[in-house]
């Protein structure tokens, strides 16, 4: 019988399955003039002003590929997926027509994610019962929504001087993106525990009315006094501003 089943006390070691991260990196790109496809195809001839109304990440293909004369490093090869809504205007001050775009965009890192040639079986996953081959580490990406810098119209030609009425104009972006990007592998480890207590926290319902509820929120002071911006130049500096 193993002894770690049997021990009983306060404090005790467990082994757990987790994502052990071997490697990271994090990012902060500047990705320039993104050609934008459009739903309704082209932007209409009319249109002379653009913004970006909203721009969120749908989805980021991710691929890993072991590099050969390094062994234990890997290639990570991500393509980021952009839905874009767009506002245009005929003029200033015009009703403003919405369009919805995708852009794309690619980067590549390498990171450390060791060796394994490892094969996992799980039950109750089929006759087969068998997963992919683990001998790759498992890659993330953690993104924030991109930062809009620029969104603009561009001939498809600027070698002509003059636009003409049948030249397809080109919507470009440019996004600032923050992302972290992790390698993992599944590994066992022990982990200290403690035995199990009941919470002491009741689950209660305060039956406030909503005006009671709204008397315990505090005011917000900070909402209604906007911070200056201080000069970055040190605690001499800043006694200066004071003074």
């Amino acid at each position: 019988m193993n002894d770690m089943n049997c021990d009983r006390r306060p404090d005790s070691y467990v082994p757990v399955r987790v994502q052990r991260i071997f490697d990271s990196c994090s990012d902060k790109d500047c990705l320039s003039d993104l050609p934008v496809t459009l739903e309704e195809g082209t932007v209409p001839p009319e249109i002379n002003i653009v913004r970006s109304r909203a721009v969120s990440v749908e989805s980021v293909c991710v691929n890993v590929e072991p590099i050969q004369f390094n062994r234990g490093f890997y290639s990570i090869d991500l393509t980021f997926t952009f839905t874009i809504e767009i506002q245009g205007y005929e003029r200033a001050c015009s009703n403003p027509v919405t369009f919805t775009g995708t852009a794309y965009a690619s980067k590549n890192c390498i990171l450390y994610g060791s060796e394994s040639s490892v094969r996992t079986f799980v039950s109750g996953e089929g006759e087969e019962s068998v997963t992919a081959s683990s001998d790759l580490p498992t890659a993330s990406v953690s993104v924030l929504e991109p930062v809009v810098l620029e969104t603009r119209l561009s001939r498809s030609c600027p070698c002509i001087p003059e636009p003409s009425p049948t030249e397809q104009r080109q919507l470009l972006i440019t996004l600032g993106l923050f992302s972290v990007v992790e390698l993992s592998r599944p590994v066992t480890m022990l982990v200290k525990t403690r035995e199990y207590t009941i919470p002491k926290k009741e689950c209660c319902n305060d039956a406030d009315s909503p005006c009671e509820v709204f008397d315990k929120l505090k005011f917000p002071e900070e909402e209604f006094s906007p911070a200056a911006l201080l000069p970055d130049c040190g605690c001499d500096g800043l006694d200066e501003v004071i003074s």
